[in-house]
């Protein structure tokens, strides 16, 4: 699979001891009626405690520039240290990370496991994206950027 070029985005919620938050690439839209998506946690991600806790969850796509917020996201450091790096503000009960290229709030609709990972549905509160930043891509264990086609 790594010969699947992904976007990257970094999934927050907001648990009982704050916020929390894991970069991910597994993520993708489920149906458009009702607005659905689906995010995969590894078993041992501390972010999954939050969102089962709050029920909710935030899918930040990250921008082009967000590489270190990335980097910084995919560590085993502190929530505290991840967050303390990064500005934010809450949506509908998630954190969203200011800067992101685009971002939606959603509550969890359902899970399941499968392997190593649980596979978590969420149906879309809200959103926005900007238009003016191009995505941060992720293919074959590196980072790249969208560029315009020769």
């Amino acid at each position: 699979m790594g010969f699947w070029a992904t976007g990257v985005s970094v999934i927050t919620a907001e648990g009982s001891e704050g916020p929390s938050g894991v970069t991910a690439n597994a993520v993708s839209s489920l149906s458009l009626e009702p607005q659905l998506v689906l995010v995969c946690f590894d078993l041992s991600s501390r972010t999954l405690h939050a969102v089962r806790e709050s029920e909710r969850f935030c899918i930040n796509v990250l921008a082009s520039t967000q590489e270190p917020v990335s980097r910084g996201f995919a560590t085993k450091r502190t929530q505290e240290e991840k967050f303390a790096e990064v500005q934010h503000h809450s949506d509908h009960g998630a954190p969203v990370l200011d800067g992101a290229l685009a971002w939606l709030v959603c509550e969890l609709d359902s899970e399941f496991r499968r392997g190593d990972h649980v596979v978590a549905i969420g149906r879309v509160l809200a959103g926005d994206a900007r238009d003016d930043a191009e995505p941060l891509l992720f293919y074959r264990g590196k980072y790249g950027l969208f560029g315009p086609q020769a």
